[in-house]
């Protein structure tokens, strides 16, 4: 018979259900997904590192997993919460169950919780701290613990799944060689840059620009990660400096987020957060509208580089829509002297920014994932004018 465990969260309210991985407990950032699939990427996804993740879609695990789709070398969220898990692998591609899984890389999760109530729970007060155990089965305890557990922003997560030592990987008929500074990067980028010629050279989060230059690379690409961007420092201080090498510089999700960052602008932590596989997302350069996979917390400022904000959470749909139809042209301008600052993209669920390029150095980045893993591949030819841009400055 399964065990009981416990959910509880930091505003005092709690869950009692089935212990669906190991006995233990974990402490975490609750966060919500709507993907309906791809329950394996969004546990492997380093970015997921410090959270424990709610899939809002009811039932999870029904194709089982496999050695295919994992986008790291293990699973990284902190914990796992499901309406009702499925035992059996209904489905060729599968070798084994979704609950072996859990258990066989340590994970603590939860069944049976009302996820329609953790999630209206998160849209309506933002993200919460919370718990899972099956050891402290008090729920005063657990809720006293976790309101002593750190904050997310109070914490280095990307030190804990960025590499330690330079790693290579060679494409068949590589015309580039990409040196790629890996803050959590999810195995699907990697594929997306084999694919259109890149040589990948995979190098820590935190190396210096000497080492960088040492690699002579024909671009650069910062990748997705996890936690608060401005706890980065260094990294911040050393994108400003790649900036200025004018080496063709792209970034994804929290590299988008870095180099906002770098060029003096500021990013905020959002209320709940964009994570899922149907969000819409506008290129504004060409009107084309795209349904990408999403996986943030954070979002950059636009105020902050003297873009208009289209949107607040105190304002309406009906607001944003109307302000959305205005919109041909933005952009805007870096604290830091970096030139002029165009916004590529924009999200048309809340208007935050998408994307990013600079007018005047080789440099272009995206909140969105467009390698998708999992998602619709609407946004794969990110990737073609990354390699454009190391075309032009060849």
């Amino acid at each position: 018979m399964s065990e009981k465990a416990l959910l509880a969260l930091e505003d005092g309210t709690y869950f009692f259900g089935k212990s669906l991985g190991i006995k233990g407990e974990t402490f975490g950032e609750l966060v919500f997904n709507t993907s309906v699939t791809g329950y394996q990427e969004v546990l492997t996804d380093p970015s997921y590192t410090g959270q424990i993740v709610v899939m809002t879609y009811p039932e999870i695990g029904i194709y089982g997993v496999n050695e295919e789709d994992i986008e790291s070398n293990g699973i990284k969220v902190a914990g796992f919460v499901v309406y009702r898990s499925v035992e059996g692998i209904f489905n060729y591609r599968g070798t084994m169950s979704f609950q072996r899984y859990l258990f066989e890389n340590n994970i603590v999760a939860i069944e049976n919780i009302d996820t329609r109530t953790l999630t209206k729970k998160i849209r309506t007060y933002g993200t919460l701290k919370a718990a899972i155990s099956t050891l402290d089965l008090e729920p005063r305890s657990l809720i006293s613990r976790v309101r002593k557990s750190k904050n997310i922003s109070e914490m280095n997560l990307v030190e804990v799944v960025s590499p330690s030592t330079i790693s290579s990987i060679k494409a068949n008929h590589a015309k580039y060689n990409v040196v790629v500074i890996d803050s959590g990067i999810k195995y699907g980028i990697l594929r997306e840059l084999s694919n259109v010629g890149a040589n990948i050279i995979r190098v820590p989060y935190n190396i210096d620009v000497e080492s960088i230059k040492s690699l002579s690379p024909d671009g650069i690409l910062i990748s997705n990660g996890p936690g608060d961007p401005s706890v980065l420092k260094n990294s911040i201080e050393t994108i400003a400096k790649i900036i200025k090498l004018q080496i063709p510089l792209a970034g994804i999700c929290l590299g988008h987020q870095l180099i906002a960052l770098a060029i003096g602008g500021k990013t905020y932590k959002m209320k709940f957060g964009h994570r899922g596989i149907n969000h819409p997302v506008k290129d504004l350069r060409n009107s084309r509208i795209s349904i990408t996979t999403h996986n943030h917390g954070f979002a950059v400022e636009p105020e902050s580089l003297e873009i208009p904000r289209l949107s607040d959470e105190s304002q309406s749909a009906d607001i944003l829509t109307e302000n959305l139809k205005k919109i041909e042209k933005l952009s805007g301008k870096s604290p830091q002297g970096f030139g002029e600052v165009e916004v590529t993209h924009i999200s048309l669920n809340d208007g935050t920014i998408e994307g990013l390029r600079l007018k005047d150095y080789p440099v272009l980045s995206v909140q969105f994932h467009p390698e998708a893993s999992p998602g619709p591949h609407d946004a794969r030819d990110f990737f073609k004018e990354f390699v454009q841009l190391i075309e032009v400055m060849s």
